[in-house]
């Protein structure tokens, strides 16, 4: 590279420019060997490394120079004053300008006369050895001589502090990719992060609010002490080997050091600091005229709201157990009333606009008494007391966040406390069971109240008994129905309160739990006896078990009726015509069986004779790259996902076009929604002139011409009403035949379902359970309902699911937990279910496992599940849902409070009823994204993580949340990686039954027997964990599962 000229550009800038064309050089050389070629991946290593320690010095001089810059213009200085610092920058200046040059000589060297590069790799070392040397002994000094001081500026503060946080996520990718033992320091340098991104929007938040420099001086002051240490720790973090532990930890202690005395309001000097710059805050301008003076300024409101809400969640989850309920649920009510402001501000801009000037001002003060109650929240950790100033000044907040939140009620409706409504009988049947096993597993705890817990047993058995007796009444009398819903919630709430105690947490509001169920049980006895017919409702709920019948072997394979043309001509599309790799299309609506077409013809064969690749690809809506390519090279190479988890989507594209290079193959692209899908693989597919295909099924009409505008897409037809009363006889009756007097309804019935397959299959699953003379009634059901294709089919998978017992529903819900077009584990879906309390014993079978296989065999039955992979033994291995019935159920599951989704997103999650989550599926590409949403889950019992991708600086997320779910009884941590170690946060979830952990663990701490009511613990990829001794004397333990 040519060397030009410093004048036209800074040293630091012209360093970096430099060091970017010389790592582009080192990578055209990676293939040299020998020792060579060892120093040249050693400079490669340290480029980078060095690039960083640059831009961190950079940061540092400009800071220092804008500040001289700024007391300059203020003071109007004569050159020679402040001299000796000014010529300081200037050799730092020099020094970047000169290693720069000698870098580039030794590189010429190496490069024109054949030197070694040793030369280059002792230039490199020497220019980091002297920037460490910088910030080690030099920087704090320099900048006290540079600083601001008493002129205090609050706009290059926050600058400096946006430029060292940039420099810490350079330090947190770097850590991320060398991993190791630096892993452990990465959520440390995440919490610092957060504070620094706390200390800038409180300076925002206080110019904004118009507090003059005077005011803001001592804070200025503080945050720039607190920046430089930052710097200086950033510096020194980068020069961590990755195997030493003893120096990690050492680090780690400095920077915890640094948020705990100099960033929290521990410290009474900070906590004072703080608390003044609020107060004046509060005594300068109103927040209405602020937003008024600064356009578009909501933004810092909203920035300053989340930094005291992440700084709320760290009291919560650092000493949560601590607190009396009564504190804990004020805290949980100030958390959600400060996430409302942030949520108005950032994402009802418009509605927050239409405020008047004394509400919003009314909302500037909180926020402000937030920020000063939290501080006050710092004072000793809260470990000892709860000042009666600080209690005093929470409540009146309370007041007061209630009544602005009523008064913009329109714009905001805050979360109540909502339970499931899905087998609700169900639920009160696993509640008293779990009662009885916590009275037996505490009978030896003296503060256990085992006399009050006794008594709310008795009287829920009771209430349990009624509720059953007016269960087909109650959607007819409001009042019955008002009692059941009061039953089910205070149900629900004790049994929080009880698991509650069992974790630690003083008994305070089980009196009011047990008076309210008194108070029901006596309502209860009030109501007239002849409003209650027992032995019709008891039916109601009482449905027994559909056990395998005659038909059963029917029900595991898929039934193929008409279509046999179809069959053929897809067949002769792919076998004949054209040598050039083509795309043949099957497009059609939903549940019209263009899967089940498109299988039909991947397993005949003819089509497994003549190609010599065959691949099956899901790709449904939510996709990615990396994983449709994973999927397909699993189905080629037989291999586990693991195999292609850490490499990148280019390489796997180029090892995918390798496997089909000279090979005639046929790959099957199910459910393709939009063009994306294509695009990113279709360079993988290579065209060798044999014949290849591609067999795409798509519900749109117009997405095969996009993609080659010559297509001809198969358009799949409709059954005729011949074939579809075919097919539904063949699910209902097997090989047995209709009886005669039904085939009249029968065919009616089957007009209705208008041709769609799987409109045929489902409703046949109804008729399969109902009673022959009750077809009239189902046919009046169908007839009634709208005729819109689609919607009918959604329509008649409802009607499907309300002719399920009630003990079935919450099963098939849990279907949307997965995703769409998911091949799930018969296994794991069933422990599932048993760990969530859905399956019971029943006199007949003493097996769980049993009743839950049998559960899965009646749902198969119905239609309403498919299988996908069966047992070579026999039974079914792996099972799944078609796309519209997991539409339903995400949409049913949601309405009822049964399960929530977290999907992949973006910034603020404007979903406010998570807050009261009883189970909880976040589909995310960074867990990131769920730590920024600031929500809270004190009720949560399951949480199950599905993440594309895993990133290291997603850890702390996690397990800060985790820290404050202590009542979970599913827990299934998806792709996280743990790198080795088991988190102690696990430990501390005593209520867990089900524990999923893929990730390499080296191995389990003995105090896994903490955990005493775990069935389910499932170790993926547990390559040589060690087991403790103490796993073998858990009771409950039925399940134990590492898969190398």
């Amino acid at each position: 590279m040519e060397m030009s000229s410093r004048s036209n550009t800074s040293c630091f800038d012209y360093a970096l420019h430099y060091l970017n064309w010389f790592l582009e050089e080192l990578k055209h050389r990676s293939s040299v060997c020998g020792r060579r070629g060892l120093l040249l991946y050693k400079c490669r290593f340290h480029t980078p490394k060095l690039q960083r320690d640059i831009r961190l010095l950079k940061t540092i001089v400009l800071y220092g120079s804008n500040c001289r810059r700024r007391k300059h213009e203020k003071y109007l200085w004569e050159p020679d004053q402040k001299e000796g610092n000014n010529t300081i920058s200037l050799e730092i200046e020099d020094m970047v300008y000169s290693f720069t040059q000698d870098l580039n000589s030794a590189y010429l060297r190496c490069h024109c006369l054949a030197k070694g590069p040793s030369d280059v790799l002792s230039e490199i070392t020497k220019f980091r050895e002297t920037i460490k040397l910088f910030f080690q002994e030099s920087c704090i000094t320099w900048l006290d001589y540079n600083s601001l001081g008493d002129d205090g500026d609050g706009q290059l503060t926050m600058d400096f502090i946006d430029s060292l946080l940039q420099n810490l996520d350079d330090l947190i990718l770097e850590i991320s990719n060398r991993g190791r033992k630096l892993i452990y320091l990465e959520p440390t340098l995440e919490t610092l992060g957060e504070k620094l991104k706390f200390l800038k929007s409180f300076i925002g938040f206080a110019t904004l609010q118009g507090v003059d420099c005077k005011q803001l001086i001592d804070l200025l002051i503080h945050v720039e002490d607190v920046a430089v240490n930052a710097a200086k720790l950033i510096c020194l973090c980068g020069w961590l080997k990755r195997d030493d532990e003893q120096d990690c930890n050492k680090m780690r202690a400095e920077v915890s050091q640094l948020i705990h005395k100099k960033i929290n309001p521990v410290d009474p000097y900070v906590r004072e600091t703080y608390i003044h710059v609020l107060t004046a805050s509060k005594l300068s301008r109103s927040l209405s005229q602020a937003l008024a003076l600064e356009k578009n300024k909501h933004l810092v409101a909203a920035d300053f709201i989340d930094c005291l809400l992440d700084n709320l969640m760290d009291i919560i989850g650092g000493s949560f157990s601590s607190f009396t309920i009564s504190v804990k649920d004020q805290m949980q009510k100030l958390h959600q009333g400060a996430r409302f402001f942030s949520i108005l501000l950032r994402q009802q801009q418009e509605k927050f606009n239409e405020l008047n000037d004394e509400m919003k001002d009314l909302i500037g003060v909180v926020v402000i008494d937030t920020g000063i109650v939290i501080c006050s929240l710092y004072m000793n950790e809260m470990k000892d007391c709860w000042p009666k100033e600080t209690d005093h000044a929470l409540l009146h907040l309370l007041k007061v966040l209630k009544f602005i939140m009523a008064e913009v009620a329109s714009i905001y409706s805050p979360p109540s406390f909502s339970f499931p409504r899905t087998n609700e009988l169900g639920f009160i049947d696993f509640l008293l069971t779990n009662l009885k096993e916590i009275a037996i597993s505490e009978a030896n705890s003296i503060t256990f109240p085992a006399g009050r817990i006794h008594t709310i047993h008795e009287d829920l058995e009771f209430l349990r008994s009624f509720l059953e007796n007016i269960a087909e009444q109650r959607s007819q009398i409001e009042k019955l129905q008002t009692l059941w819903n009061h039953v089910m919630e205070v149900a629900y709430k004790a049994e929080l309160v009880i698991d509650s105690i069992v974790v630690g947490e003083k008994p305070e509001c089980l009196d009011t739990i047990a008076r309210d169920i008194k108070l029901m049980k006596i309502e209860a006895l009030k109501i007239d006896d002849n409003m209650i017919h027992g032995s019709e409702a008891q039916t109601v709920t009482k449905n027994s078990i559909l056990i395998a019948s005659e038909h059963s072997s029917v029900a595991l394979n898929e039934i193929f009726v008409g279509l046999d043309d179809e069959v053929k001509t897809i067949i002769d599309r792919l076998t004949r015509g054209s040598k050039k790799l083509d795309i043949v299309s099957i497009v059609g609506m939903a549940g019209l069986g263009k899967t089940t077409l498109a299988n039909k013809v991947y397993n005949h064969p003819s089509i497994s004779c003549h190609f010599h690749v065959r691949v099956w690809c899901c790709v449904s809506q939510v996709h990615s790259r990396h994983g449709l390519l994973t999927q397909i090279l699993c189905s080629i190479a037989s291999e586990s996902p693991d195999q292609y988890q850490k490499e990148n989507e280019d390489d796997l594209a180029e090892q995918l076009y390798k496997h089909l290079k000279r090979n005639r193959y046929v790959i099957v692209l199910d459910d393709v929604w939009d063009i994306d899908a294509w695009s990113s693989m279709e360079t993988s597919f290579p065209d060798d002139a044999n014949g290849s295909r591609i067999l795409m099924t798509s519900r749109s009409h117009t997405l095969p011409l996009k993609i080659k505008l010559d297509s001809k897409p198969h358009h799949l037809r409709h059954l005729s009403d011949e074939e579809s009363w075919e097919l539904m006889q063949s699910w209902i009756f097997g090989q047995m035949g209709c009886p005669p007097a039904l085939n009249g309804v029968g065919m009616q019935i089957a007009k209705i379902c208008k041709g769609l397959p799987l409109t045929v299959v489902v409703v046949a699953g109804i008729l399969a359970s109902t009673e022959q003379d009750s077809w009239e009634e189902v046919a009046n059901g169908l007839s009634s309902r709208t005729v819109v294709e689609t919607e009918h089919c959604i329509n008649t998978i409802g009607l499907s699911y309300k002719y399920l017992p009630d003990y079935l529903k919450p099963c098939l819900l849990y279907f949307s937990a997965f995703e769409e077009d998911q091949k799930i584990p018969v296994r794991q879906l069933k422990l599932l279910w048993i760990s969530e309390g859905f399956v019971q014993k029943t006199d007949q079978i003493k097996n769980v496992e049993d009743v839950a296989d049998n559960y899965l065999m009646d749902l198969i039955h119905r239609s309403l599940v498919m299988v996908s992979q069966e047992r070579s033994l026999g039974g079914v291995k792996a099972c799944r849902i078609h796309d519209l019935v997991h539409e339903f159920c995400v949409a049913k599951a949601k309405e009822d409070s049964f399960l929530q989704i977290v999907p992949a997103s973006n910034g603020l999650f404007p979903f406010s009823q998570l807050h009261n989550s009883h189970r909880l599926c976040i589909y995310l590409n960074r867990a990131e994204e769920l730590n920024t949403s600031r929500l809270f889950f004190p009720h949560l019992r399951s949480l199950l993580y599905f993440f594309k991708k895993f990133k290291v600086n997603e850890y702390s997320c996690i397990f800060r949340i985790l820290r404050m779910c202590k009542l979970l009884r599913v827990l299934d941590l998806g792709g996280i990686n743990l790198y080795g170690n088991f988190p102690r946060e696990l430990e501390f979830l005593v209520h867990l039954r089900f524990l999923v952990i893929t990730s390499p663990l080296k191995s389990i701490p003995s105090a896994i027997a903490n955990l005493s009511r775990l069935e389910t613990f499932i170790i993926q990829r547990g390559i040589r964990v060690r087991l403790p001794n103490s796993i073998w004397t858990m009771k409950k333990l039925r399940h134990l599962w590492v898969d190398g």
